[in-house]
Order: structure tokens, then sequence, then C-alpha cells
């Protein structure tokens, strides 16, 4: 009776070891699926950025050249 116990026992712990071990296997493909999806977002979000700095830069430049012009226009 005591070795039917201890193999009944067994069996509950390896199932709920293998439960336990099939949800970390889940949990790292949606952690591994997640992070590649992020890493992705990040790279847009990174070049969108710099797409903006860079158009940010030419009003800025176009604007500094438009007042000089009106300064140039005021000293005439």
């Amino acid at each position: 009776m005591s070795s039917n116990k201890n193999t009944e026992d067994a069996e509950l712990n390896l199932e709920e070891l293998e439960s336990r071990v099939d949800n970390l296997i889940h949990t790292i493909s949606r952690l591994r699926n997640e992070n590649v999806s992020l890493r992705t977002r990040q790279e847009d979000l990174m070049s969108e950025r710099a797409a903006l700095i860079e158009k940010s830069e030419q009003a800025k430049s176009r604007l500094e050249s438009m007042i000089g012009r009106l300064k140039s226009l005021e000293s005439k």
C-alpha cells in the first residue's frame, strides 16, 4: 500500500512538473514573440524620430533663412 501511495504521489508530482514546464515553454514563446514585436516597434519609432528631427532641422534652417532675408529687407 505504501508503495502504491508513493507511486501515485510520484505520478502526481511528475504531472504537476510537466504542467509547469509546459506553462514555462508557453510563457517563453509568448515573451520571445513580444520581444521581437517590441524590437520592431522600437526600430520603427527610432526611424520616425530621426525623420522628425531631420524635418525639424530643415524647418529651423528655412525659418532662419527667412529671418535673415527679412532683416536684410529692413536694412535697405
